[in-house]
């Protein structure tokens, strides 16, 4: 089981302060590695001035023993090497001489091969009470003889000094890890504010007030545009919970009109005695119900389906020109046991690909045409056309001679459940939901449909849609 904070707030803090931690941690391991650099340099060069200094003090009795001029300093306490530790020996190794600081011990043992020859050797060595010192070698030549001056710094007091710092530092980190903790918490806490009340406003958002959106401060910054993100979704919820009401309104308007009548046809039978003729009358008039009825489902079902069509690019793409040959193939059959003539004019621009869901546009296009259809006299003709009057946009047009749109009708034709008040038409109109469907399955493949208001032989409906491929 891990112990991970459900807080969004606290997790941020804590990565706050973890990486702050480790940032420190860093640094002290830097600063720590450069003071002792620097202070290591500093003690060669202090112990490098000391060589040289006592280069000049040191001298041959009249006995030949190697002493340290001792006058040079007027207190005890300006003694220049009182806590120097120092060993003289000749080329031969042979110990000349040796401050008091050592107590008798060996600084850095036998000489070593070349040692000091090229200047101020330096090394650490350990001594045999266990200390560590800093030591400098040089070969100095006085009164004819040749010496090798060892002198050293006992570490131990750097060493002392270099771990109060650490501890210091142990000291000081985590008090600075609690104020950045207290002072990331506050941080924090303040920049959420802004998505603690955007999600008490979500939380009061409902299906009473779809219409209620988020506030956006900056849009700018992560949190306006996740604000921005969620009313766009709640935008899309809002157009298909309308669209399901309207589905639903429209549902209940239209079923109940045949639904009546079957069951006033089947009392109205049942209601008294009568003859085989009249029940098979009543029947029949049950089964044109029963079939207006169903096309209204059917209908009704495909406009749920196209509304749920996602649009862009993830969409089929397949050549118009042949989805238009295969609905004018099932069509002419209708066509021909009503003397009208569909014709299709080849054109260049049929081979062009579009982008839309193909099942949905074969209906459209089927519903376009078979409206034509319905309304065109007999020994008539269908006319289906392809044009591109602005740049890649394929326009498709579907030409009849029937009677035509009255004027005041071109806006309401695309409307559900919209027919003709004209009474020429009145027997031919269907639910009124083809122009319908056609109209949205168009829209979401990026297109447009409408009605030529310019022609006047008949009626003339133009589809529009963006091509995906250059002409073949």
């Amino acid at each position: 089981m891990t112990l991970r904070p459900t807080n969004l707030r606290t997790r941020l803090t804590l990565w706050y302060v973890g990486v702050l931690a480790l940032l420190l941690i860093v640094y002290a391991t830097v600063v720590l590695a450069f003071q002792y650099g620097v202070l290591t340099r500093q003690l060669y060069h202090d112990e490098v001035q000391d060589v040289v200094t006592v280069e000049g003090l040191l001298f041959f009795d009249q006995a030949g023993e190697l002493r340290l001029t001792q006058n040079y300093y007027s207190r005890p306490q300006s003694h220049l090497l009182v806590d120097r530790l120092m060993e003289v020996r000749d080329l031969s190794g042979k110990i000349l001489y040796r401050s008091s600081t050592l107590h008798n011990m060996a600084l850095g043992g036998p000489l070593r091969e070349g040692e000091g020859d090229a200047g101020f050797d330096e090394r650490l060595v350990r001594l045999s009470d266990g200390s560590h010192a800093f030591v400098v070698s040089h070969i100095h030549t006085m009164q004819g003889r040749t010496v090798v001056i060892r002198l050293g710094y006992d570490l131990g007091p750097l060493r002392d000094r270099m771990i109060q710092f650490f501890l210091m530092l142990l000291i000081a980190i985590p008090l600075a890890l609690a104020l950045a903790a207290v002072a990331g918490q506050s941080i924090a806490k303040r920049a959420l504010r802004p998505l603690e009340q955007m999600t008490a406003r979500a939380e009061r958002i409902t299906a009473s007030n779809l219409g209620d959106r988020l506030d956006i401060a900056n849009e700018r910054d992560e949190l306006g545009n996740m604000a921005r993100v969620f009313n766009h979704l709640l935008e899309r919820l809002e157009q298909a919970f309308r669209q399901l009401q309207r589905f639903t309104a429209d549902a209940s308007h239209e079923l109940r009109t045949p639904l009546a009548a079957i069951r006033t046809i089947s009392e109205v039978a049942l209601a008294k005695p009568t003859n085989a003729e009249a029940y098979h009358e009543a029947l029949g008039n049950v089964l044109e119900e029963s079939n207006r009825l169903n096309q209204t489902v059917d209908s009704l079902l495909l406009l749920a389906r196209a509304e749920i069509t996602p649009p862009g690019e993830s969409q089929p793409v397949f050549v118009i020109g042949d989805l238009v040959t295969e609905v004018v193939a099932l069509l002419e059959v209708l066509g021909e046991e009503r003397s009208v003539k569909i014709t299709q004019r080849q054109h260049e621009l049929a081979t062009v690909e579009v982008r839309a869901d193909r099942g949905l546009m074969r209906i459209a296009l089927m519903n376009v045409i078979h409206n034509a259809l319905k309304f065109s006299p007999r020994d008539s003709a269908i006319n289906i056309g392809f044009a591109q009057p602005e740049a890649s946009w394929l326009h498709i047009s579907i030409e009849d001679e029937g009677p035509g749109i009255p004027s005041e009708e071109y806006a309401k034709v695309f409307d559900r459940f919209f027919t003709s008040s004209e009474r020429s038409t009145a027997n031919t109109s269907g639910v009124g939901l083809g122009l319908s469907i056609a109209k949205l399955v168009v829209e979401r493949a990026g297109g447009r449909i409408g009605f030529d208001e310019t022609f006047h032989q008949g009626a003339r409906c133009v589809i529009r849609l963006p091509y995906n491929s250059t002409v073949l």
